[in-house]
């Protein structure tokens, strides 16, 4: 597998991830009640670093990989650019918003959650378009 196949391969699975957090995850625990809402978030948590850590690792490793692997094309550095984005605002945002969603739900938090879902969302989409014209 080369470089560009494998960033392919690693943005597409990427992608696939945010739609089914976006589409499936996140309503899903919105209809979680006050009550339940501690242990649903805590149960979320535990069972999606499971697939972010390795998930993140891949794609760190390939965008590193495709970097250096040859002269980087317009595509490969579209791809690499807006899958930075998704990590950041995984760091920077989501994951904080995480931390304070399990300590109390306040409505700014989840929109806040919410918001940097859709930017993750649209990177992973552009990621993917970048990887298909490198």
């Amino acid at each position: 597998m080369s470089a560009h196949e494998a960033l392919l391969a690693v943005t597409a699975v990427h992608l696939g991830f945010q739609l089914t957090v976006t589409a499936v995850v996140y309503p899903a625990l919105a209809e979680v009640g006050d009550d339940d809402w501690s242990s649903a978030h805590e149960a979320h948590s535990r069972r999606i670093v499971r697939l972010v850590v390795p998930l993140y690792a891949a794609l760190l490793g390939t965008i590193v990989w495709a970097l250096l692997d040859r002269s980087p094309s317009t595509g490969t550095v579209v791809a690499v650019v807006a899958t930075s984005v998704a990590l950041v605002t995984t760091g920077l945002v989501a994951a904080p918003a995480h931390g304070r969603l399990g300590r109390l739900r306040t409505a700014a938090v989840v929109q806040r959650l919410l918001a940097a879902d859709r930017v993750r969302t649209a990177a992973a989409a552009v990621s993917v378009v970048g990887a298909l014209l490198a």
